[in-house]
């Protein structure tokens, strides 16, 4: 069979497997009556506080711990979790002047510990990130706050320092929970690092309790006693395994039966197709806004440099900021190669940093062709040429050799080595390193491996943002979001992008009503950072997961955490 059959045919199976959970029976469990349910993330958690990294694998296992006051549904529609309802200026819950929001929380609601829910712990969570030591990973989620008040124990009011059209940065999603004040309040700014007990078993309002968490091996959990809902979770204990491989997880499920529920099956259309036919599960999947991509290094990452240099605004790059380069190296991928070889009907061509939801896709740029002469071209024209007749170009007399770094996978070790050989037609040398992905996106400070610390020239990726408004994912590309020592190399401009106009047009939006001017200034937006060289988008990435057929409930969630809605999963009888 072709790759364009096995393509079609598995995009068949899962138009069929969304079907099938669509028309799924609700469960009619009493609270731990169906036994464990089994988990595999081959990207194994490192940790379970959100703050404190920005990797998906972090925030989705918390995200069975602790919650946030609202989240998106599988249609990207805010729905209230923790509070009684969305605040909108309509209810009154957004002042006129749309300078605040505020929350009611629904009442009755308990941490795992007993102690009530309030307010109050909704402001701790807003201090604890905004602390200006604390590294927060997430802080792009309180941009334009000023102050956060608890009214009363049930109401929480956030401030902004100017009028803010979309008000739902903090606490809304995934990324953004409500940590608890009696538990972390002796982990505030530099500590937080520090407090591995809280860190690795933060106590929740979620359908589930940390029992014992090892790093980047196994969590279990069981039901929490004290959540909201007295006949949920239907399961009485969970495991969390981390980390193998893609492959090994997809198997789990759908060869062997020894898992419920596999994420971000990052395999070729083929395998996901054989694996099914094991009969033991189902792949489904869905398109958000997640983009694979390889982001540039604007700053010099070389290890001559004294540490706590490296990688930081002192030493710009010496020769990923100029246009003929970054260009080159883009015009000379063949994108529609990747896909094919990557991801099939799960993968699409994008030259955006933002291609979802269709009303922030910019069409300026066109990347579906590549253009090794045109590439080569370009390069010699910037007069960087190749000296010495080693193959390898030189700007300043600085040779073009990258360090190309990504996590272990066998899809993007395919990437690196395409990429490498197309590279190499041009003039730029790439020295490969995978790193395993539970170091690569842990967030550890003291590591030298993290994304974050970016100790490379180039490092590919993908990630992608909760809800449908990119505003605080574009916040990524701020100047002061850079990791830096003083932050505890914690922040969400990974490239250490920095653009006047970008700060400038990103204020704007910030400030900007109406769903159509704010897509067009999220679209320049976008454009800005790829022009520019902040990064280079390659696929545009469906999420592609699978669970068995005996587990129920199941909702795939672009928008969210894919494990948003774990509390309603049950056992198929």
């Amino acid at each position: 069979m072709s790759n364009k059959e096995c393509s079609m045919k598995l995009k068949t199976l899962l138009m069929g497997a969304i079907a099938s959970a669509a028309l799924a029976p609700a469960a009619f469990a009493e609270r731990g009556s169906d036994g464990n349910v089994s988990i595999i993330y081959w990207q194994a958690p490192s940790i379970l506080n959100p703050f404190l990294s920005g990797g998906t694998k972090d925030v989705e296992s918390a995200s069975l711990v602790i919650e946030p006051l609202a989240r998106y549904d599988e249609n990207g529609g805010m729905v209230p979790f923790l509070a009684t309802e969305i605040p909108t200026v309509e209810n009154g819950g957004v002042s006129a002047d749309l300078t605040s929001i505020t929350w009611k929380i629904a009442p009755g609601i308990k941490w795992s510990d007993g102690s009530a829910f309030t307010a109050h712990d909704v402001k701790f969570t807003a201090d604890y990130c905004m602390h200006p030591e604390g590294g927060c990973a997430q802080l792009t989620k309180f941009e334009g706050v000023t102050s956060v008040e608890a009214l009363d124990d049930m109401t929480v009011k956030v401030t902004f320092d100017k009028p803010t059209p979309f008000p739902y940065g903090p606490f809304v999603g995934g990324e953004s929970p409500i940590i608890q004040k009696a538990q972390f309040e002796n982990c505030m700014g530099a500590k937080a690092p520090e407090c591995t007990t809280e860190n690795f078993g933060p106590i929740g309002t979620g359908p589930f309790v940390v029992t014992e968490f090892k790093p980047n091996d196994v969590i279990t959990m069981k039901a929490n006693d004290n959540y909201r809902d007295p006949a949920k979770p239907a399961f009485a204990t969970l495991t969390f395994k981390g980390g193998g491989d893609a492959t090994a997880a997809g198997r789990a499920v759908m060869e062997t039966g020894e898992f419920d529920y596999a994420w971000n099956l990052q395999l070729a259309p083929e395998v996901i197709q054989q694996m099914q036919a094991g009969g033991k599960g189902t792949p489904v999947a869905g398109f958000g806004p997640l983009v694979e991509r390889i982001m540039l290094n604007q700053t010099n990452p070389s290890p001559a440099l004294p540490e706590g240099e490296r990688s930081t605004a002192k030493h710009p790059h010496p020769f990923l900021q100029d246009p003929a380069v970054y260009k080159a190296m883009s015009m000379a991928i063949d994108r529609p190669l990747l896909v094919e070889i990557g991801y099939g009907q799960a993968g699409k061509v994008t030259c955006n940093w933002v291609p979802a939801p269709a009303a922030v896709n910019s069409d300026t740029f066109t990347c579906d062709t590549q253009d090794i002469e045109g590439a080569k071209k370009l390069l010699d024209d910037a007069g960087i040429v190749d000296t010495n007749g080693d193959g390898v170009r030189e700007k300043d007399g600085v040779p073009l050799k990258v360090v190309y770094q990504t996590s272990t996978n066998a899809v993007r070790q395919d990437f690196q080595a395409l990429i490498k050989e197309w590279w190499a037609e041009i003039g730029i040398e790439s020295e490969l390193r995978n790193i395993n992905a539970s170091v690569f996106f842990g967030g550890d400070p003291g590591s030298p491996d993290t994304f974050q610390k970016f100790y490379a020239d180039v490092e590919m990726y993908a990630n992608t943002f909760n809800g449908t408004d990119p505003q605080s994912y574009l916040a990524n590309g701020l100047c002061d979001k850079a990791p830096k020592p003083e932050s505890q190399w914690q922040g969400e401009n990974i490239s250490r992008f920095c653009n006047e106009e970008y700060d400038a047009l990103h204020a704007e939006l910030t400030k900007t009503a109406g769903a159509e001017a704010r897509a067009e200034i999220a679209k320049r937006l976008n454009d800005i950072m790829v022009e520019n060289g902040g990064m280079i988008p390659l696929v545009h990435r469906g999420r592609l997961s699978a669970h068995s057929n005996t587990l129920g409930g199941v909702v795939l969630n672009v928008w969210d955490s894919e494990l948003w809605n774990a509390a309603d999963w049950y056992r198929i009888k």
